[in-house]
């Protein structure tokens, strides 16, 4: 759960603000002045710091100035009643993230603080990168299958080419892209993931290229997209085929001459940014389908990197049992079992339709229910679907989803707005759900 320390002299704002973000699954902390916003900082390690420029005593600017000695990796947002152009160019000037005059508004307080989160992480990313270079050790497997996998990516790496990452969901594409990053000359700088299919389409131009104040109703103040974000590092486009038309017109001039243009702005905006994209789609036929631009499709498959799935690497599956037990004591304190033969072979017998991704959750199930034992194939055999073993329960699902999707809009006479409201669902949201299971209308 990010976490965002609140300093304001003010209890009321201080409440409002706690309010806001807790109804978003953000933990808050307060502070209301200088020295005990310092003091909190340095406890508790906030992603974010919301800091007022007006406080008695230790002013927010020397604030900004002490958490830049102290964390320059901390995003700071600076808000503001009484702020002059001259504080906003000063506090820029100082680092901070972003600024947000009073009266605040939750759409620009909310949509401030996500991106402040994000370029956290994004920082967060590059330093696990930079201090274990691990990331193509994730990429687990002797098969040769994964042994040219991992020589591709070590050889793409140092180099500035775009890189296409494909395979099935699940098979590790983001490892992929993590370790292009780690392993290349950028990787001081920041590593910024964009899932295109987890943003609504209506708002995926302003997350990747921003958009200024009052571009659209919502626009409250100035917004900086996950390609500024990502200057100097790695922009990595998961689910590139979910981008709609207008969004891969603008990916293809940023492509084309390194910049790029906020919703709303006039003006072009130089970023410089190595991209990689990844899809579990065949681009090839999003193309001939019409849904995929041809130009964006060749600039970003300069240099094509298939991660197979693991049905076509079953003998590498002891080695990835090993791996995410080790895995899953590290980071979970668990204590996994210890797997008989005939528990290994079941395993290898299985498709793995949800590839690593599934044997990821199949090793935390197992964990769970018989720590520190040994299991064969009579306590894995219930976790591993029977009678149609290509297909998994999200496989299952997606049929179901698909099924009630199509009937309501047969009913609606393909009015999508009707259907919607028969699903009791929003338009957008189902539209988001047609796309990911290619429903065309």
């Amino acid at each position: 759960m990010p976490s965002v320390l609140i300093v304001d002299d003010e209890a009321n704002i201080r409440r409002m603000l706690g309010r806001l973000l807790q109804g978003e699954s953000y933990h808050t902390m307060e502070a209301d002045g200088g020295r005990q916003a310092l003091e909190q900082a340095d406890a508790e390690d906030p992603d974010v710091v919301l800091l007022d420029l007006a406080m008695p005593g230790m002013s927010g600017m020397d604030v900004l100035r002490a958490l830049r000695e102290r964390r320059p990796e901390l995003p700071v947002v600076m808000i503001s009643g009484r702020a002059t152009l001259q504080d906003a160019v000063e506090a820029t000037k100082l680092g901070a993230f972003h600024f947000i005059e009073k009266p605040l508004t939750p759409e620009a307080v909310l949509m401030t603080v996500k991106g402040a989160v994000e370029l956290r992480r994004a920082r967060d990313l590059t330093t696990a990168a930079l201090q274990q270079r691990g990331s193509l050790q994730e990429l687990v497997g002797d098969s040769d299958l994964m042994v040219r996998t991992r020589e591709l990516i070590q050889q793409a790496a140092p180099t500035e080419a775009r890189v296409l990452l494909t395979g099935e969901s699940g098979t590790g594409k983001e490892l992929a892209a993590e370790a292009l990053h780690s392993l290349s000359r950028r990787a001081e700088g920041p590593f910024v993931r964009v899932n295109s299919a987890a943003i609504p389409r209506e708002l995926i131009e302003s997350e990747m290229f921003g958009h200024e104040k009052g571009a659209f109703t919502g626009a409250t103040s100035r917004h900086r997209g996950r390609f500024e974000l990502a200057d100097g590092g790695t922009l990595f486009l998961d689910e590139v085929a979910e981008l709609g038309p207008e969004a891969q017109a603008k990916l293809l001039r940023a492509l084309e001459a390194h910049e790029i243009e906020r919703v709303g702005g006039k003006r072009p905006i130089p970023v410089n940014v190595r991209v990689i994209a990844a899809t579990n789609r065949d681009l090839e036929q999003e193309m001939e389908a019409g849904r995929f631009r041809q130009d964006v499709y060749y600039r970003l498959n300069v240099v094509p990197i298939h991660l197979p799935a693991l049905k076509d690497r079953v003998d590498d599956i002891p080695a990835l049992v090993d791996h995410l037990s080790s895995r899953l004591r590290a980071r979970q304190g668990l204590d996994p079992p210890t797997m008989k033969d005939d528990a290994l072979e079941l395993l290898r017998r299985y498709d793995w339709p949800g590839n690593v991704r599934e044997l990821a959750n199949v090793c935390e199930r197992l964990a769970i229910l018989y720590p520190g034992g040994m299991v064969g194939a009579g306590e894995i055999g219930p976790m591993i679907p029977r009678g149609e073993p290509t297909r998994s329960l999200t496989d299952h699902l997606d049929a179901e989803e698909r099924r009630l999707i199509l009937d309501a809009l047969e009913t609606a006479r393909g009015n999508v707005a009707e259907a919607a409201r028969s699903l009791r669902t929003d338009r957008p949201n189902l539209y988001r759900r047609m796309r990911r299971l290619g429903i065309d209308r």
